[in-house]
């Protein structure tokens, strides 16, 4: 049990960073083109949202595949692809049960599930706060051109 503690937080620290990694640059391209909200453009705006989403849904998606290749070098699964589905059936916490891991690394499952609520609570706070900026840009521009 200590050594599969030891390999989830491990595996959970690592998520961390690359999510962290992801959401600086999710942020960073938001902060560069938000001027871009505020324009006439309606598929600008979209096209920023899109893309932002996209960084840190990959961000998830590639945590995902990290947690399959710890399953992997663990030997729970043979097949790459049965492995990435038992993780994103962990991470997102959909626990169907249709496969699972031997007796000897099933706490990596539960691990693997707070890890994942965590994360996707993270990207979805950030797309919030993205979506309030874009919503509060929209109305002052609008409010702005009122006023001429």
């Amino acid at each position: 049990m200590l050594m599969n503690l030891l390999i989830g937080l491990s595996t959970m620290a690592v998520c961390l960073l690359l999510q962290t990694l992801l959401l600086t640059i999710a942020i960073r391209y938001y902060t560069r083109h938000r001027e871009q909200v505020s324009g006439p453009s309606a598929w600008k705006t979209l096209k920023i949202l899109n893309i932002v989403m996209t960084i840190l849904v990959l961000g998830n998606l590639t945590q995902v595949t990290l947690w399959a290749l710890v399953f992997r070098m663990l030997g729970e699964f043979e097949i790459f692809s049965t492995a990435v589905y038992h993780s994103a059936v962990n991470f997102a916490t959909l626990g169907y049960g249709d496969i699972v891991m031997s007796e000897q690394h099933r706490l990596l499952g539960p691990l693997e599930a707070i890890n994942g609520v965590l994360m996707i609570g993270v990207s979805t706070a950030a797309l919030m706060a993205t979506v309030q900026d874009m919503v509060k840009r929209t109305i002052l521009a609008r409010q702005q051109d009122d006023h001429r």
